[in-house]
């Protein structure tokens, strides 16, 4: 296997320290538009090697793929670059995994009730391209999406007979502080993507159709696991969304983050004064996108680590009945504190814990434990060695009844 990431941010670095630990691939060559930052992620294996990208070109991906002889694709970059990596990957002849699927647009006269073009719209369209030529796209294979969508495999094959609602629940208890040990507003993941997926219409499954919602819609108090605690969760768009009801049947899909009302705040502030935007304005003598201002302005996540305290939760919170017919109601989660992340990879949780399910999906596939052809979600795939494999790496899942 010759992997081609493209990104050596947050979750590109992350992902890189995680299988140099590995044993699967032959080289991974990390390519990033700043080929000094592809250098630093490139040092941490004598297999790796960096490289310039343009991700926003299909020809600059897959001359990079014919150039290194890649056979599978794994974009870490923000989502707005997905169609070009997704099509340089096909180009090239290489399968492709991403963790964040093709951008929607809201309905032109009624966001709040109808979808309009939904996540992954565009790369599904493509399906039969993809399947047709014998290669995979493997959609959603970050932390949410992704090992929600393993746990949601899981529950239908192993613990449950019916599902009334497949919900994604995430939450955290962490605090970022700054050299006085003052806590300050420093997001833990992309803010051009949090802004993205916080301001967009939320996207909710409901008895065989998906419709929208106001953003922030529906809050609910959620009691995360091992020390979290009581988080307040809200309705936010999400993959997981579009992906779940594709493969497992269910009367009701959602996904709700536990933003807290500072954040919430925040992003209502951004929007009012239009900074959520991603269409160029001109300031002075230059053009650029106020939400690209945002994200320069803030932290980088991936240097906020050794700054941060506490844990992080992803999980599916599954109702139904059991296989012996039964009520059930079952919480499936993945928990990781940035003190151990931190120590034991140098890289901080949240990053981390995305960067994780790709390299357990790669090798899964090297292995041909996992196999496909067309744009597939992880449900598509058997969960159990998904799990098993997760725990192998030191970073074990666990399960609640509620």
């Amino acid at each position: 296997m010759r992997i081609l990431l493209i990104g050596a941010g947050g979750v590109g670095g992350a992902f890189a320290a995680i299988a140099a630990r590995r044993d699967f691939f032959e080289t991974i060559v990390i390519a990033d538009y700043d080929e000094a930052k592809a250098e630093r992620a490139a040092a941490a294996d004598e297999r790796y090697a960096a490289a310039r990208v343009d991700a926003s070109s299909v020809d600059s991906v897959a001359a990079l793929c014919r150039e290194h002889d890649i056979t599978h694709v794994m974009n870490a970059v923000d989502p707005v670059f997905n169609m070009s990596i997704f099509g340089g990957a096909f180009a090239a002849g290489a399968d492709y995994l991403d963790m964040a699927m093709s951008l929607s647009k809201p309905h032109p006269t009624a966001p709040y009730e109808k979808t309009g073009v939904k996540l992954g719209d565009e790369q599904f369209a493509l399906a039969e391209r993809w399947e047709g030529a014998g290669r995979l796209a493997l959609v959603g294979i970050g932390v949410e999406p992704g090992l929600s969508d393993v746990f949601a495999r899981y529950a239908a094959d192993h613990l449950f007979s019916e599902i009334d609602e497949l919900g994604t629940r995430d939450g955290a208890n962490l605090v970022v502080t700054d050299d006085d040990g003052q806590e300050i507003f420093a997001p833990s993941f992309s803010m051009w993507t949090t802004i993205e997926e916080c301001l967009n219409p939320p996207v909710i499954w409901q008895d065989g159709d998906w419709h929208t919602t106001p953003p922030f819609s529906e809050p609910e108090v959620f009691d995360f696991p091992e020390g979290i605690g009581p988080v307040e969760c809200v309705n936010v768009e999400h993959e997981e969304v579009l992906l779940m009801p594709r493969w497992i049947e269910c009367r009701r899909a959602t996904f709700k983050y536990g933003l807290g009302d500072e954040f919430i705040n925040i992003l209502k502030v951004l929007h009012t004064l239009g900074l959520d935007s991603t269409e160029k304005v001109r300031v002075k003598a230059v053009e650029v996108s106020p939400r690209d201002v945002v994200a320069a302005v803030l932290p980088d996540p991936a240097t906020v680590g050794p700054r941060m305290t506490g844990k992080t939760c992803a999980g599916l919170w599954v109702t139904g009945k059991g296989k012996d017919g039964e009520p059930r109601s079952t919480y499936l989660y993945h928990v990781v504190d940035n003190e151990w992340t931190m120590r034991e990879y140098g890289h901080q949780c949240v990053v981390w814990q995305t960067a994780i399910n790709p390299v357990v999906a790669l090798e899964l596939l090297a292995r041909g434990t996992w196999t496909g052809a067309g744009v597939l979600g992880p449900e598509a795939f058997d969960a159990v060695p998904f799990l098993d494999l997760l725990t192998e790496y030191g970073s074990p899942w666990g399960m609640e009844e509620r």
